[in-house]
C-alpha cells in the first residue's frame, strides 16, 4: 500500500471549494497516478472518524505559458472531489474556514 500522505498532496482552498463544505464535500490535489480507491483509502487513513462516500476525479492539462520566444507548459495536476457519507463527521481541518 501507498502512503497516505504520498497520495493525497495539498487541500484545493478556492471559492468554489468553500461552497462544498456545508454538504461535507471537500477538493483535494492528489498524486495523478492514483485512483479513487487509493484516495479513499488515504483519507480515511489521515483523517480519523471520517467516512468517504463519492470520490469523483478531474486531470486538467497544464497552460502554455511563454517567456518571449521560448514557450513550456505547467505541470499537469489530478484533482479529487471527495463527498462524506451523511452521518459522517466533518474533517476538522476546514471547519471554521468557509464562515
Amino acid at each position: 500500500m501507498k502512503n497516505p500522505h504520498d497520495v493525497i498532496l495539498r487541500p484545493v482552498l478556492s471559492e468554489a471549494s468553500y461552497d462544498g463544505f456545508a454538504d461535507k464535500r471537500y477538493v483535494f490535489e492528489v498524486h495523478p497516478s492514483a485512483n479513487k480507491t487509493e484516495i479513499k483509502l488515504a483519507l480515511e487513513s489521515i483523517f480519523k472518524g471520517i467516512k468517504v462516500d463519492r470520490v469523483n476525479t478531474l486531470r486538467t492539462m497544464g497552460k502554455i505559458k511563454r517567456q518571449g520566444k521560448n514557450s513550456g507548459r505547467t505541470a499537469e495536476i489530478k484533482k479529487a472531489y471527495v463527498t462524506l457519507k451523511a452521518d459522517s463527521k466533518a474533517i476538522e481541518f476546514f471547519e471554521g474556514m468557509a464562515e
